[in-house]
């Protein structure tokens, strides 16, 4: 299950909104960044932010339900966060609560998707935005996180259709942001530093999910 991002402590924040550079030091900082870093500087300055849609899908089949903007950022992936990992989940819990803790504000977090036995996807976090998930803020800022409805020591909650819609799911991810279908790029919860939850656990079949996963990227190609 998730957890919020930046519970250790209280460092200082830098969100979104910060700018990149402060003062005169944009201009000489520019002058030796890459031309990619200073597209993200870009993205990373005040005021700036891609038109929107409520409710507006990522994935093709998926429902929308939103989370509380308590839950997750707001950004402007991939452009100014590359977006380069895929984090599974398992929710420790129902469907039904599931979701009503992603609404919740007292909860804290959020993920991206869930993903029910019958196949069933809910949206709930654009990925254009950061969504609270993996426990580590880097990689909240970088991944994809993908709930899956059940618990980690009931090999039976990972249903077949389970399996084929979060490898479809996945597919759509690593197309549209290059990321390569293998363990260092799709993780489990669990292998995220400083983490210290379980999930997906034993039970989640990594290789079958991987060969699904890569099947599903082979028979949509881009464009």
């Amino acid at each position: 299950m998730t957890e919020q991002a930046d519970k250790a402590g209280k460092p200082a924040r830098r969100t979104r909104r910060a700018v990149l550079f402060g003062g005169l030091g944009v201009l000489a900082a520019t002058a030796v960044v890459g031309r990619e870093e200073i597209g993200r500087a870009w993205w990373l300055m005040p005021g700036v932010s891609k038109p929107r849609k409520e409710g507006e899908l990522d994935h093709v089949g998926a429902s929308w339900t939103a989370a509380s903007p308590a839950n997750w950022r707001l950004a402007d992936r991939p452009d100014d966060y590359r977006v380069d990992r895929i984090v599974v989940h398992v929710t420790q819990g129902g469907f039904a609560s599931s979701v009503d803790a992603f609404k919740n504000p007292w909860h804290k977090a959020s993920a991206h998707y869930i993903v029910r036995q019958d196949g069933h996807i809910e949206q709930m976090v654009r990925e254009l935005d950061v969504a609270y998930h993996a426990g580590n803020r880097s990689m909240n800022e970088r991944s994809v996180g993908i709930e899956h409805v059940g618990f980690v020591h009931r090999p039976q909650d990972f249903t077949d259709a389970m399996y084929a819609a979060s490898a479809k799911l996945a597919a759509d991810i690593c197309r549209r942001y290059d990321i390569p279908v293998d363990r260092e790029h799709l993780v489990g919860h669990s292998e995220v530093p400083g983490a210290d939850h379980t999930d997906p656990g034993r039970h989640w079949d990594w290789d079958r999910y991987l060969r699904m996963t890569a099947e599903a990227l082979a028979a949509t190609p881009k464009g």
